[in-house]
Parts: structure tokens; C-alpha cells; sequence
């Protein structure tokens, strides 16, 4: 029979011998459905963005160009939000006529207000370039890492 005192130390001999690496556990991206708020049934299927997802969403949204001989980094705003669309937004339903109102002006003459707006990439492009609200809400989704943690 082994001792307490013996048992303790088998154990955390165990312990200091597995090796987990961090770089094993991350994964490149994780999506949650979140429902956009004051607007029932309207839910976004968003990814987290990483650091280095943003950094590589920058990068390629970057251009150098010389002026007087010196390197000048451009952004190009458009191709950035693009990319971070793309990246950000997988998905959403439940995006009612009747919400539009609320996040862009629209002409919804005519238009059955409980008809949905299904999602594409062209529509999430459109909904970021002229709602500062979806915008807003978007960006503090995908980098709140505390919405893609197990425990929430």
C-alpha cells in the first residue's frame, strides 16, 4: 500500500510530465449565434477575431507606396472592411424588413415587412458601410473573447 505522502509525490511527478502546449489547444476561429438587441428573432452568426486575424485582415488591406523617397503604409478602408466582413459575419436569420429600419434608411414600399432578408456576403458589406449601430455591435462581438468562452 502506498503512503499518502508517497502517493502525492507519484502524482505530481505525473502532473510535471504532461506536456501540454498551448499552440496544440488554440483553434484559428470560433462562431457563436448572437441575437441583435431590440429586434427578437434577428440572430448573427459572428466569429472571434484573433489578433493575428486582424493583423492579417490590416496587412492585406495595406499598401506601401514611396513618397519623397520615404515608405507610406495606405490603408485601404474598403478592401479592409471586406475582409473583416468576411471574416466577422458567417451568417445571419430572422433579419426582418421592418428591423432595416432601424439599422439603415430604406424605401420599403410595397415591401411585406415580415419578409426576411437573407443573408450573403454583399448584404453584410452593405448593412457595416451604412449602419453605424451593426457596425458598432459587430465589432464589440467579435473581439469580446468572454462571448466564445465554454463557461458563458
Amino acid at each position: 500500500m502506498i503512503s499518502g505522502t508517497a502517493f502525492f509525490l507519484e502524482r505530481q511527478q505525473n502532473i510535471i510530465h504532461m506536456s501540454i502546449s498551448l499552440k496544440n489547444l488554440l483553434v484559428p476561429s470560433k462562431s457563436l449565434e448572437v441575437e441583435y438587441p431590440g429586434m427578437p428573432d434577428f440572430k448573427v452568426q459572428v466569429a472571434f477575431l484573433s489578433r493575428e486575424t486582424l493583423q492579417t485582415i490590416r496587412k492585406k488591406s495595406t499598401k506601401t507606396s514611396f513618397k519623397n523617397r520615404q515608405p507610406v503604409e495606405e490603408l485601404n478602408d474598403d478592401l479592409f472592411l471586406e475582409l473583416y466582413v468576411k471574416n466577422a459575419i458567417k451568417g445571419w436569420d430572422g433579419l426582418k424588413l421592418k428591423y432595416l429600419e432601424q439599422l439603415v434608411p430604406v424605401d420599403l414600399t410595397d415591401q411585406d415587412l415580415e419578409a426576411e432578408l437573407e443573408y450573403s456576403e454583399e448584404n453584410s458589406l452593405y448593412l457595416m458601410k451604412n449602419s453605424t449601430n451593426f457596425d458598432s455591435f459587430i465589432s464589440e462581438q467579435v473581439t469580446d473573447l468572454g462571448n466564445f468562452s465554454a463557461n458563458k
